[in-house]
């Protein structure tokens, strides 16, 4: 269809310009001349000053003796021809033009293309099949029509509360009698809020996957355009679309960008998203029903919604889609690795249990990485190690072998890294140390990965003031190995991780009793342009800033007092990273405790060796490498009967 158009496009134009082109060279051909009168063109043919003449119905052109063009219109019935011959006058004579009906249409032919050309252009423009530069009140939603790679609700897991909610709206649309028998109506709005990567737009296509009715799909941005009411118009198009399709689903996704509290920006009273918004309003709920037409939006800025958008009648249900706990987390990687084979090692129970607060999307990427491992060293299916190295990759970043670091930067490192683990593994309210290594990952030279027992749900006030101390242990080692003078920009990560628990925990959670229990996050947030916003006395202010630095500062000082009481397990951890530059959680407590990393299972001796007797890590040798699981899928050759 878009092809046909542009050849007829082109036709069209062509021919407008064969048109102006004979239009605008009609009598270019002839040279300009000087009009005389009847008798003294006579004249000069007696005088013998016409050299030559061109004869075309009543109109005549001669040229004079001395090369000048005249033209002039003799009688019809003057026979001026034959007494040119007779002077021996050169005669030329051309086809008289039609005249009548042809003539008429000559000259109404190009204002008629130019007319024409005209109404294709703005037909063109204006949309002509909802394409065209001027198009702008067209909707942009698309029919979701998934012949292949259609998504179901077998396709999602570990969401199974929101799945539920969801499907009473397709089995509404299924069998609408089985409810309707009892008074009840259709929901006419569903709403999906959670944070990024939780499977909100999953969820939607499963649901267009399952209803088996038409499912519109547009996002919220698709509204915003330069033009004032071009957002409105789109959204009464796009219900147009829908109520034609009835009964159907309309699909909002990234709704917050359309659908933010009115009043709140810095836009005049004729804001365009405004006016996008009530139109949507209208639409959803207002004097004209839309029987059959339900809308399902996401979003993960609920709190920036209009309230006029999210009462019942326009969304009447608000599904929380959160992240998974560790059954959804084992669910989810299930879904994920049906594509993947899987070594007989693999448990998705341990990986599950050491994901927490993963979202749906970071355990997708954490299948995706840990395969591409597995087909890098050439293995035939993917093993724990692969599982192990992509979840190192997700948490802590890529390895950068290639950087060069001088052994001073390693010691530093090492020490300011092996400050962090002893202290996480000291304060029983901190999260277990998972691993510590000094090999640079991302944009850090080195890091301790904790990892929680259970899924976190809330944080109490000594949790925090341990997780402060652990966070500041880095910057304590490296005063307490170098001094004052010598700690270098390492700890300004760990500086603004403490800021920011610390302001949380006076400004919001009321964990201060100097300040209280007032949000004064609120305020913070209202000198921004947000909505809430009151204004904090200097005192208060000056308050708050005090506290903060207190927790800070009291963290800090107790991560010293244990590197002072550990002193030895903390020189020995870091002395271990240096040799081994990577240890996980038990390493860890192996190397602090004076023995070797990872016992060799042919060497079982050394095990009744007293604490005295124990060698330092400096003499402990470097053990082999880590025997890889059997069958672990490598390209070695097959065996042969």
């Amino acid at each position: 269809m878009g092809n046909a158009r542009n050849f007829a496009f082109w036709i069209v134009l062509f021919l407008l310009i064969l048109a102006l082109f004979n239009l605008f060279s009609n009598g270019q051909g002839s040279i300009a001349s000087t009009p005389v009168s009847y008798s003294e063109f006579i004249e000069d043919i007696e005088n013998g000053e016409v050299t030559r003449a061109t004869l075309d119905g009543e109109n005549v052109t001669y040229v004079g003796s001395g090369g000048t063009v005249y033209s002039t219109v003799v009688p019809g019935d003057a026979n001026v021809s034959e007494r040119l011959i007779e002077e021996g006058v050169n005669v030329e004579a051309k086809k008289q033009e039609q005249s009548g009906f042809l003539s008429l249409l000559s000259l109404l032919l190009p204002v008629l293309l130019l007319i024409g050309f005209w109404f294709f252009m703005m037909n063109r423009m204006q949309g002509g099949g909802r394409g065209g530069a001027m198009g702008f009140g067209k909707s942009k939603a698309k029919m979701l029509t998934e012949r292949e790679g259609r998504v179901t609700f077998d396709d999602v897991a570990g969401i199974d509360e929101a799945k539920e909610e969801l499907q009473e709206i397709v089995e509404f649309l299924r069998n609408p009698q089985k409810f309707s028998r009892l008074g009840g109506q259709i929901p006419k709005g569903a709403l999906l809020v959670g944070p990024p990567g939780t499977g909100k737009t999953l969820l939607a296509r499963s649901v267009a996957g399952e209803a088996g009715v038409p499912f519109f799909t547009i996002s919220g941005s698709d509204f915003v355009e330069m033009f004032v009411g071009v957002g409105a118009s789109r959204v009464r198009d796009m219900f147009e679309q829908a109520k034609k399709n009835a009964p159907c689903i309309v699909f909002i996704d990234e709704i917050d960008a359309v659908g933010r509290s009115r009043g709140a920006g810095y836009g005049g009273g004729n804001d365009e998203r405004e006016q996008t918004l009530n139109q949507l309003l209208v639409e959803m709920d207002g004097f004209e029903s839309n029987e059959g037409v339900i809308i399902i939006a996401a979003t993960n800025r609920k709190d920036v919604l209009d309230p006029a958008l999210l009462r019942p009648g326009r969304f009447d249900r608000q599904v929380t889609v959160p992240n998974p706990d560790i059954k959804g987390r084992e669910k989810i990687l299930g879904v994920h690795a049906r594509k993947v084979p899987l070594g007989p090692d693999v448990d998705l129970r341990i990986i599950a249990r050491g994901t927490p607060g993963f979202s749906g999307a970071d355990l997708a990427n954490l299948v995706n990485e840990a395969a591409l491992m597995a087909a890098r060293v050439g293995r035939r299916f993917v093993v724990m190690e692969d599982f192990d190295n992509a979840k190192d990759k997700v948490m802590m970043g890529a390895e950068r072998r290639s950087m060069v670091l001088t052994d001073e930067q390693k010691m530093h490192t090492a020490f300011h890294e092996a400050g962090h683990a002893v202290v996480g593994l000291t304060l029983p309210k901190c999260d277990p140390v998972y691993k510590a290594t000094i090999i640079p990952r991302g944009g850090a030279l080195g890091m301790v990965v904790s990892l929680p027992e259970i899924d976190r749900l809330n944080w109490h006030k000594d949790q925090c003031e341990q997780q402060l101390a652990m966070t500041m242990a880095g910057k304590a080692a490296e005063i307490m190995k170098w001094g004052e003078d010598s700690v270098s920009n390492g700890p300004a990560g760990d500086i603004m991780q403490a800021s920011q628990l610390a302001r949380a925990m006076v400004m919001r959670w009321g964990m201060s009793d100097k300040v209280g229990n007032i949000d004064y996050a609120e305020a913070a947030e209202g000198y921004q342009g947000n909505t809430g916003g009151f204004s904090v006395s200097a005192h208060t202010k000056e308050l708050i800033e005090e506290e903060v630095k207190r927790f800070v500062q009291e963290a800090y000082d107790t991560a010293r007092n244990i590197l002072e009481e550990r002193r030895d397990e903390w020189e020995r951890l870091a002395e271990g990273l240096l040799e081994y530059e990577t240890l996980t959680g038990e390493e860890i407590k192996r190397v602090m405790a004076g023995e070797p990393p990872h016992i060799d299972e042919d060497d079982e001796g050394g095990a009744g060796e007293s604490a005295e007797e124990k060698p330092s890590v400096a003499s402990i040798p470097k053990t082999k490498p880590r025997k890889k699981p059997k069958g672990d899928g490598g390209m070695e050759p097959e065996p042969t009967a």
